[in-house]
């Protein structure tokens, strides 16, 4: 008895139908999808002039490299933000537009410099001006 073996035909595959429904995939994506701008935040940066206002020493604070305060010259007698608060509220009063002056020793932490500026920031000052000195200077 003789079987007959059939010849098994390779399997055919067809890529066109793939081609079709990826390209009407990207179609869609490309349709579908919306180009947002992402919001933008313009940011001013103040240039550095050798000239103070007229009103930038009435209220001045100044902090040593030991990260004690000193509010208008005159030292606190701890360097905690509260007794910070009560010598800035004391002095200023309820004038919060006045110009409030950092000025830093190079040595002092950086944590020092914005310990006064979250306490001017909470208290309401929104002029703060921050002093610089190089080298040569006094």
């Amino acid at each position: 008895m003789k079987l007959e073996t059939q010849q098994q035909e390779e399997p055919e595959l067809n890529l066109t139908p793939l081609i079709d429904v990826v390209l009407l995939l990207i179609i869609f994506f490309m349709v579908t999808s919306s180009f947002v701008r992402e919001t933008e935040l313009k940011v001013e940066l103040p240039e550095a002039s050798s000239e103070l206002p007229a009103d930038a020493a009435s209220l001045e604070i100044i902090v040593n490299s030991e990260g004690e305060y000193f509010v208008n010259g005159q030292p606190l007698v701890a360097s905690q933000p509260e007794v910070l608060q009560r010598a800035l509220a004391k002095v200023a009063g309820e004038q919060r537009d006045q110009v409030l002056t950092i000025r830093a020793d190079a040595r002092t932490t950086h944590q020092s410099v914005v310990t006064v500026m979250d306490v001017a920031g909470r208290m309401g000052f929104v002029n703060i001006t921050i002093v610089t000195e190089t080298e040569g200077q006094p």
